[in-house]
């Protein structure tokens, strides 16, 4: 999936100054092109909920046309069956499909200039759908009753953490021989080159919460599909170039089913670096972050810690020959000098933003999702900058 080892920025599309796929994505591109970057992750396209959360979408296929540069762009009837016609499966379900034309039009020739300029797109897959999303009003024989989604205690929270998402029926979806995911895979490829599979480990085993606890610590393990949903979806859209979110409660059942997939999975500096566990030791077939959109940035990272995880964290960078003093960009040296195929940093990390620019914290229900970037803020100098990193590290398109 991955390919030559290479880096990227983290940079979802509302992040941009303007916050639309317009002359700002482009610029974004070529400033990506300038910096030797190979990859543009960005968070799930979908229409975000009340508080902006791109992850509990009114769809798992719809994309958001709060995103248009040009959201007035006329639209032909032809147009809209011609596309109704490629989306039978799902188009059906959603109301305002001359939204998804024009989102269409513009995405995939932004996909198209950033592919002239060397950038793939990496996307995100959200393992649930929210409560009341086209969705599950569409499909409900595909969900269960009486319990929804939900983490055990983590980093995050003492007491785990209540998503309240509608959990599959995977007895239902097997039936069907999977056709939900593998029409949902299909659109994740029509988007984006590959992808991140959030919660990859619920599809080994979920943490299942009675509908009506008030905490996630209520809840019990139940078992997932394991590799069979994902034979059924690669048997009839080929290779899938996917990469596990293999953080959290992690068994040797979720190593085992990531590794025989042979997907890569995630290696997380501050993870790492708290655990006191060496950064340039991870497997290559794996995606190194400094941080990722749940984790506060590397600089407000930086400050709550103990001194002796700062030590540690310069003992490994002097080891590497890092003499970076700036915290988010020694963790942002750390990454792309790390043995893993590819490296990922936040845009915050790269201007060294506090945790004012963070982007979510999990468990909090308001005030995310809201960072932007300043007009100029990403300028040639920081360019020049990561495009000397991405040469040291081997890693420069």
């Amino acid at each position: 999936m991955i390919g030559p080892r290479s880096s990227g920025v983290l940079l979802h599309p509302t992040s941009l100054p303007g916050g639309r796929l317009g002359p700002e994505a482009y610029a974004f591109t070529d400033w990506l092109a300038a910096s030797g970057q190979t990859w543009w992750q960005v968070l799930p396209l979908g229409p975000p909920d009340d508080h902006g959360s791109p992850y509990r979408s009114a769809s798992a296929f719809a994309c958001w046309d709060g995103l248009l540069a040009d959201p007035e762009a006329p639209v032909s009837g032809s147009e809209i069956d011609r596309f109704a016609a490629r989306h039978a499966f799902w188009a059906q379900d959603w109301s305002d499909l001359a939204g998804q034309v024009r989102f269409e039009r513009e995405w995939l020739a932004l996909r198209a200039y950033a592919a002239r300029r060397g950038v793939r797109i990496l996307g995100d897959l959200p393992i649930y759908v929210a409560p009341g999303s086209v969705d599950h009003v569409a499909h409900p024989e595909l969900f269960q009753e009486g319990e929804v989604a939900g983490v055990p205690p983590d980093e995050w929270s003492d007491t785990g953490q209540l998503w309240g998402n509608p959990l599959y029926d995977w007895a239902a979806l097997r039936a069907t021989g999977y056709r939900w995911w593998v029409e949902r895979f299909r659109r994740t490829f029509e988007l984006f080159d590959a992808a991140r599979v959030d919660h990859f480990r619920g599809f080994v085993s979920y943490w299942a919460v009675p509908a009506d606890a008030h905490v996630a610590l209520d809840g019990r393990w139940r078992r997932g599909p394991g590799r069979e949903l994902f034979d059924a979806v690669s048997a009839e859209l080929g290779a899938l170039p996917l990469v596990a979110e293999d953080l959290g409660v992690i068994t040797p059942a979720v190593d085992r089913l990531r590794d025989e997939l042979g997907l890569p999975g995630m290696a997380v500096m501050h993870f790492l670096l708290t655990g006191m566990h060496d950064p340039l030791a991870v497997p290559e077939l794996r995606v190194a972050y400094t941080g990722t959109h749940d984790n506060d940035t590397s600089r407000g990272w930086w400050s709550h810690q103990h001194e002796a995880v700062r030590a540690f964290a310069r003992d490994v960078a002097a080891r590497a020959g890092i003499g970076e003093e700036d915290p988010a960009w020694l963790l942002t040296e750390l990454a792309l000098r790390s043995p893993a195929a590819l490296a990922i940093v936040p845009a915050q990390d790269l201007l060294s933003l506090g945790s004012e620019a963070r982007m979510n914290t999990p468990g909090r229900e308001s005030g995310n999702w809201r960072w932007r970037l300043e007009p100029g803020q990403l300028d040639a100098a920081l360019a020049a900058r990561l495009r000397r990193s991405a040469q040291a590290s081997g890693r420069a398109a």
